[in-house]
């Protein structure tokens, strides 16, 4: 039988905006949804009650699909990018469904709230060059040569790296522990990411905290700080228009291209689907040779 959702108001009953923000964002946590979409999701919706209520709107109820077209053109007008703006409106559109399912709202005004078209950029891949360059540029920082090396050889994501214990460094690969919605896996360690790791850890301040990657003083090194460090390395090595996350797929693309098994890399890179690894395949523009389930070194 299917789930019957009991009304979280009686009938005529108001709904504030606030409230709703706040029931909203429990009902994300109780789904288990991750940290960064509930963080996402509960600004996304707090920018909305604060525009409406500059419009003198602060129930639920008396939101029409016209006063969200003009949250949207207000970013718009802001210079938010369109991909921005779209992401925006998954959140609104989440929202309204939850609220229409909870009997706070009659009627759905997201619905009729059309997505602004982009352009979606294929992802950046690094050359041997560009690579090369971004390993000489910080290969006097020990720490951060590790962290571009890591990233290169391994495809871990950003936010992985940074939450990696000494205890999970082994001796041929790394242990990444589960984290909210991804289950735990092991990479293998080659000799390029497995040296410049020791180079680092030989030098690493002396601390009690068990966070590979730490700041002079001991603490964790952020995501921020990490984001910050290769974006400035990227400036020296002189590569333009690159991002943190496009090491990870210059490692699928190259390994794919050199005939790594789609199935080996979907396991290594954490994929959920294999349809998510499948989509490199069409960045890789020439096969180096046959299927292997060993990974080379970049």
């Amino acid at each position: 039988m299917a789930e019957i959702i009991a009304p979280l108001t009686m009938a005529g009953e108001q709904t504030s905006l606030s409230s709703a923000h706040e029931k909203f964002v429990e009902y994300l946590k109780s789904q288990k949804r991750s940290i960064s979409t509930i963080l996402a999701y509960g600004k996304d919706i707090e920018q909305l009650v604060s525009f409406l209520d500059g419009k003198k709107i602060t129930q639920a109820t008396s939101i029409t699909s016209e006063h969200l077209d003009q949250f949207k053109e207000d970013f718009i007008q802001k210079g938010y990018t369109l991909k921005s703006i779209s992401r925006k409106i998954n959140s609104i559109k989440t929202f309204f469904r939850f609220l229409k399912s909870k009997g706070l709202v009659d009627e759905d005004p997201a619905t009729a709230v059309s997505h602004p078209k982009y352009e979606v950029k294929p992802p950046r891949i690094l050359s041997k060059m560009e690579y090369r360059a971004l390993r000489d540029a910080c290969r006097e920082d020990g720490r951060m040569a590790a962290i571009v090396e890591l990233m290169l050889q391994t495809g871990i994501r950003i936010g992985e790296l940074a939450r990696l214990e000494l205890s999970n460094i082994r001796e041929n690969e790394i242990y990444v522990k589960p984290y909210e919605s991804q289950p735990e896996r092991t990479i293998p360690l080659n000799k390029a990411a497995r040296e410049a790791l020791n180079q680092y850890l030989s030098e690493r301040p002396k601390t009690k905290n068990k966070a590979v990657f730490i700041t002079k003083t001991g603490r964790p090194l952020l995501v921020r700080n990490i984001r910050t460090s290769i974006d400035r390395y990227f400036r020296i090595a002189g590569i333009e228009n690159a991002k943190v996350n496009d090491l990870r797929n210059t490692w699928l693309v190259y390994h794919l291209a050199s005939g790594a098994s789609v199935v080996l890399l979907q396991k290594l890179a954490g994929h959920k689907r294999l349809s998510t690894t499948e989509k490199y395949l069409q960045f890789v523009k020439e096969k180096t040779g046959a299927e292997k389930v060993k990974l080379e070194e970049l």
